[in-house]
């Protein structure tokens, strides 16, 4: 007799059939009660006249739980799903939490609560590189941990200088952990699954694509009691997770520019709208010191 899969399990198995975090969501808005068994799952789905799911039903049905968990051991992966005591508290109500957390490094850092997200133009200033190297040792002291996205530029560099001052850090990847974009965070990316931890919402085989970095935006908001903004254009891929902030009820900081400076068009455009301007690091640590 087959034994009952855990939540987890299932999920694993939807997540590596293809199924994304939305149809999960649509399809199992009941999942907490769904432990059983595969061919329950597929019955239900099988109910479903979406061609499109029906592929992914196909999939579901030549997949092996086991074979699936050894592979992440080898890979040196662990998921934490959305019932496991170490998900991260303030992720799990968004309005999409992911239903697994894919992770390697420091599992314990997912419990940190005093997460701060810095994020700005792959372009930047040395205005960002200073104001991050003068406000990380306040971080540090408050024990801050300090989330980004682990591309090219200030998420980059928010990294690095977290790590030099002793905070902890964590990278949120927009692809599964057997890629890596771009090339040139490679070594950054080695060094925090050594001693801090890189956390995706994709199986370890989903390549990078265009598509899914906004989706990993809002994880980086998510994780994080605020968002801290250095440099971003009129059209920076760093607004979207500011605006994923502000649905998500999280504080925005925002370091104000000057107005003939193209780097900081961004940041002027949030605080017409209402985004905290910041003028020194106790702006920011006022929130967290409480």
């Amino acid at each position: 007799m087959t034994e009952p899969l855990s939540n987890k399990q299932l999920l694993l198995l939807l997540i590596y059939s293809g199924f994304t975090t939305r149809q999960i969501y649509r399809l199992f808005p009941d999942f907490e009660k769904l432990v059983g068994k595969k061919h329950i799952l597929i019955e239900r789905l099988e109910a479903c006249r979406d061609r499109h799911i029906q592929a992914k039903v196909n999939t579901l049905k030549t997949i092996d739980i086991h074979v699936i968990e050894q592979q992440l051991i080898t890979q040196n992966i662990h998921a934490v799903s959305i019932d496991d005591s170490q998900y991260p508290h303030l992720l799990k109500y968004i309005y999409d939490p992911p239903p697994i957390l894919f992770c390697r490094g420091k599992c314990q850092l997912l419990k940190h609560s005093n997460t701060l997200a810095i994020v700005g133009s792959r372009v930047h200033t040395q205005y960002t590189n200073k104001v991050l190297s003068d406000f990380m040792p306040h971080f540090a002291k408050a024990k801050l941990t300090i989330v980004s996205g682990l591309a090219k530029g200030a998420d980059a560099l928010a990294h690095e200088i977290a790590i030099k001052n002793g905070c902890a850090t964590i990278g949120v990847l927009g692809f599964g952990h057997l890629h890596h974009y771009p090339r040139d965070t490679r070594y950054l990316r080695d060094e925090m699954e050594k001693y801090h931890i890189t956390i995706s919402e994709y199986p370890p085989f989903v390549p990078p694509a265009k598509f899914r970095f906004p989706e990993r935006n809002r994880i980086i908001s998510g994780l994080s009691k605020g968002v801290f903004i250095t440099e971003a254009k009129e059209r920076s891929g760093a607004l979207i997770t500011v605006d994923q902030a502000l649905q998500q009820n999280r504080n925005v900081y925002v370091l104000p520019g000057d107005i003939y400076n193209p780097y900081t068009k961004g940041n002027l455009l949030r605080i017409q709208e209402g985004a905290e301007i910041i003028l020194s690091e106790k702006d920011i640590m006022k929130d967290y010191c409480q």
